[in-house]
Parts: C-alpha cells; sequence; structure tokens
C-alpha cells in the first residue's frame, strides 16, 4: 500500500506567505523560507509553493525566492503560479523546483501540459485544479479562482491525465480555509475517475478532517496550508494519529 502524505502549502503573495477564506480576506502567515525550514524539521513529505497573484498580474513565478526555498529543503518541492509555458516551468525547474503546477495555462492550452511531460516526464507535471460547487456541479476556475470556466471537475481531470499530467491538485474552493473539513464528494469523484494521484486541498481544520478524505477517498495526500502555519495541527502529531487510526504514513525520524 502506497503511504499517504502530508504535504503543507505555501500561497505566496508579494512574497510573503498568506492564506485566505474562500480565495479572500488574505492574511499574513509569514516568511515562506522559514515556514519551509519548518516544515522540513516537522517531517513534512513534500512541499507546495504556489505564487497566488501571479496570472492574476500577468507575470512570472518568482523565480528567485522559488531559489531560496529550494536551498533549504529537502523534500520534493512543487512550484505553481504563473507558469504558461515550457521554458517557464524549466525556469522554475532550474530554480530548484522537483515538480510544477499549472492551472489556468492548462485550461487555456492544454497541449501545455503535454509539452512538459514530454520534457521533464509526467512525475513532474502536477495540474492544479481549482473547482466551486454551484448549480449542482463542480465548475473549474482559473485565474486564481476568480474566473469560472465551462469545465467540470472530473472531466477536465481525466482531460489532464490523458494529456500526460501525473498528478492533481483538486482544491475545493467553497471548503477553502473554512477549516470545516474537505470536499469529500468531489475528492472521492474524481481520486477514482482517474488513475494518478489525487492530493485533496481546502477544508482541513483539525486531524480527523485528514483520517476522514483518506479513509472516505482514494487521494493519496492532504494539503494543509494555515492550520499548519498557525500551529493549529502538528504534522508530526498528525502523522502519530493517522497511524493510531490505520492510515499508513512515513514515519517520522
Amino acid at each position: 500500500m502506497l503511504k499517504k502524505r502530508i504535504i503543507p502549502c505555501l500561497d505566496v503573495k508579494d512574497g510573503r506567505t498568506v492564506k485566505g477564506v474562500n480565495f479572500v480576506d488574505i492574511r499574513d502567515a509569514g516568511d515562506p523560507v522559514e515556514l519551509a525550514k519548518r516544515y522540513v524539521l516537522e517531517n513534512a513529505d513534500e512541499l507546495v509553493f504556489l505564487d497566488i497573484t501571479a496570472t492574476l498580474e500577468k507575470r512570472k513565478t518568482l523565480a528567485a525566492l522559488v531559489e531560496k526555498v529550494a536551498r533549504e529543503i529537502n523534500i520534493p518541492f512543487t512550484v505553481g503560479g504563473g507558469i504558461n509555458s515550457l521554458e517557464d516551468a524549466r525556469i522554475v525547474i532550474k530554480s530548484g523546483a522537483d515538480k510544477v503546477s499549472i492551472n489556468s495555462a492548462a485550461v487555456k492550452s492544454p497541449s501545455v501540459i503535454t509539452k512538459i511531460a514530454n520534457e521533464f516526464g509526467s512525475q513532474c507535471v502536477v495540474v492544479a485544479i481549482d473547482t466551486r460547487f454551484e448549480n449542482n456541479e463542480w465548475i473549474v476556475y482559473v485565474s486564481g479562482g476568480t474566473k469560472a470556466t465551462t469545465l467540470k471537475a472530473v472531466d477536465w481531470a481525466l482531460e489532464a491525465e490523458r494529456r500526460g499530467a501525473g498528478e492533481i491538485l483538486l482544491t475545493s474552493m467553497n471548503h477553502d480555509g473554512t477549516k470545516d473539513g474537505f470536499a469529500i464528494e468531489i475528492t472521492k469523484i474524481v481520486s477514482d475517475a482517474v488513475n494518478i494521484p489525487v492530493i485533496a486541498s481546502g477544508g482541513a481544520g483539525k486531524k480527523e478532517h485528514f483520517r476522514e478524505v483518506f479513509e472516505k477517498t482514494r487521494a493519496s495526500a492532504a494539503l494543509a496550508a494555515s492550520v499548519f502555519h498557525y500551529g493549529e495541527v502538528s504534522i508530526v502529531d498528525l502523522k502519530d494519529y493517522l497511524r493510531v487510526s490505520g492510515i499508513a504514513v512515513r514515519k517520522v525520524c
């Protein structure tokens, strides 16, 4: 059995880690380099860095900051935000990322998934899907969650897999920052539909939420931000709790 992964996420804006609720009401959460170092010590399995306004501001990901974070960590490192092309992906990987996360650019031009996968391997390509439940459908949003598309989350996840994605980062906008638990329904639908790993994101508020998403869905990993940044849930304690609950996770060193 593959062990479940616990992944903290650094949402970065203007060089600082931030966190909001439902993609708005952003507040400061600390220095990304210091947080990254802390998460290595706390035995996080991976780290995700998302430059959350790069697409909206039509600029590239903060490559210099990515490089600073990469120098301080020794765990798999995924970077997203403003990656629109193979060349953008190449710059981020050269800066120290192990994987790239693409969202808006993949929806606009799905061929970019294939181009990056062909160059660096599917394991390097994470397609991030921001989705909101409305009118009885889980609809895909782009541009930092500000623009609705006509795509349904599960259909887009399947298309991303066909195009060469090696992983799906699935965020429920309805649950993001609420601390009421992950979106079990859509996480189950997507993780059952695809044959690649799915990272559940949005809504973690306590240890029980992680256990629930692993027990009720085929998610391979669970991602959270504020509960880790503000010390509400310790990754060490969380892993111990999950292990006692019968969920296979990597041991704490």
